[in-house]
C-alpha cells in the first residue's frame, strides 16, 4: 500500500479532520504591504474562517523546503502551500509559460489568459497522479525589474559586465538573450552573493529587497517589467477530496477572495512601489517605452530556444493575444 493511500486511510479515520485545520505554508514574511502572496492569504483565509474552517499560517520553511513541501501535500499532511511555480513545471513543464518574457501586460491579463485558456484544468489533469492541485496563481508583486547592486541598467548594453542570479536554465536564457551571463543560486545564498560579489543583481518585483530587508547592499532597480514573479497555490487533493460539498464551495469563494484581494492590493502599489524603494535609498529607473522594447525584443529568442515545446509556445502566445 503506497504511503499516500495510508495517510489518507489515517485522515479520514479521523473523521473531520481533513477540513478541522488548514495549514497555509507561507512563501515570504506576512506583511500585506508588501506582499501580494500574503494579501491572497488573507483574502482566502477570512472567507475560509466564516465557513467554520480555521486556518493556521506557517511560516516560510517552517515546513521543509519547497520539495518537502511537495512530499507533504501530496499524502495530505500539509494542505496548502504558496509554492515556486517549478514545485508543478517538474510534473508539467507547460506551466513554464507563464514565464516567459513580456507574455503578459500586467497581473490581470494573466488572470484572464488563466480563465480564457481554462489553464487550471489542463494543469491539474495533468498532476493527478502526484495528489496535489493547483488552485491559483498569485503575483508576488508588481512586474519584475533588473535589481542590482551598482550598476545602473537602461539598456542590455549596461548588463554586459554583470553576473546575474537565475532561478533556472529559462532565465539564463534569458540573460543571454540580453548579453550578459547568469548563475543558478539558491534565494537562501542571494543576500551573500551579492554582498561578496558573487552575483551583481537578480530579476524581481520591486517590493523583494525591501521585504527581505536587502536595501542596504541593493542600490538599483530598473523598471523592465520583465514577467510577472508568481507564486503557485498548490493543495493536497487528498483534503480536497475529503471536503464535503458546503467546504469545497467555501474553497471556491475563497480562492476568487484571494485573487481579488491581491489584484486590488496591486491595483494600490504598481507605482507606490517604485517610491518605496526610492525611499529606502535604491535608484530607480524608470525606462521609456522604447528602452523596455530594446529588452522586449531580445526576449524573443528564449520563445525559439528550445526550453518549452514549440507548441506549447504557441498557445500560451495564442492565448496572451486573444486576451490582451
Amino acid at each position: 500500500m503506497k504511503l499516500k493511500h495510508i495517510a489518507l486511510a489515517a485522515l479520514m479515520a479521523t473523521a473531520s479532520a481533513a477540513s478541522a485545520e488548514v495549514k497555509i505554508a507561507l512563501d515570504g514574511a506576512p506583511d500585506p504591504e508588501v506582499s501580494g502572496t500574503y494579501n491572497w492569504v488573507m483574502g482566502f483565509s477570512e472567507v475560509l474562517e466564516k465557513a467554520g474552517m480555521k486556518v493556521r499560517e506557517m511560516p516560510r520553511d517552517s515546513v521543509g523546503n519547497e520539495a518537502e513541501k511537495f512530499d507533504q501535500l501530496s499524502t495530505g499532511l500539509l494542505e496548502l502551500s504558496l509554492s515556486d511555480v517549478r514545485a508543478i513545471a517538474q510534473v508539467d513543464p507547460f506551466i513554464y509559460g507563464l514565464r516567459l518574457p513580456y507574455m503578459f501586460d500586467d497581473a490581470a491579463h494573466m488572470q484572464r489568459a488563466l480563465a480564457d485558456g481554462s489553464i487550471f484544468d489542463r494543469v491539474n489533469e495533468a498532476v493527478a497522479d502526484q495528489d496535489v492541485m493547483l488552485l491559483a496563481i498569485v503575483p508576488i508583486g508588481p512586474s519584475s525589474g533588473i535589481i542590482t547592486t551598482d550598476a545602473a541598467v537602461r539598456t542590455p548594453a549596461d548588463m554586459a559586465d554583470l553576473r546575474m542570479r537565475a532561478l533556472d536554465d529559462a532565465q539564463i536564457a534569458l540573460y543571454k538573450a540580453w548579453g550578459t551571463t547568469g548563475t543558478v543560486v539558491p534565494w537562501g545564498e542571494v543576500p551573500a552573493g551579492l554582498q561578496t560579489g558573487v552575483i551583481d543583481g537578480y530579476l524581481n518585483s520591486p517590493f523583494v529587497p525591501i521585504s527581505f530587508g536587502q536595501t542596504d547592499f541593493v542600490k538599483n532597480f530598473s523598471d523592465s517589467r520583465t514577467i510577472i514573479p508568481i507564486r503557485a497555490v498548490i493543495a493536497s487533493k487528498m483534503w480536497y477530496d475529503g471536503l464535503s460539498d458546503a467546504e469545497r464551495s467555501a474553497v471556491t469563494e475563497a480562492i476568487a477572495a484571494g485573487n481579488a484581494a491581491t489584484q486590488a492590493w496591486l491595483d494600490e502599489v504598481s507605482s507606490t512601489s517604485l517610491e518605496a524603494l526610492e525611499e529606502k535609498g535604491v535608484t530607480v529607473q524608470r525606462l521609456t517605452d522604447e528602452e523596455r522594447g530594446a529588452f522586449r525584443e531580445r526576449s524573443k529568442q528564449v520563445y525559439d530556444s528550445g526550453l518549452m515545446p514549440s507548441d506549447d509556445v504557441k498557445v500560451w502566445t495564442d492565448l496572451s493575444d486573444a486576451t490582451r
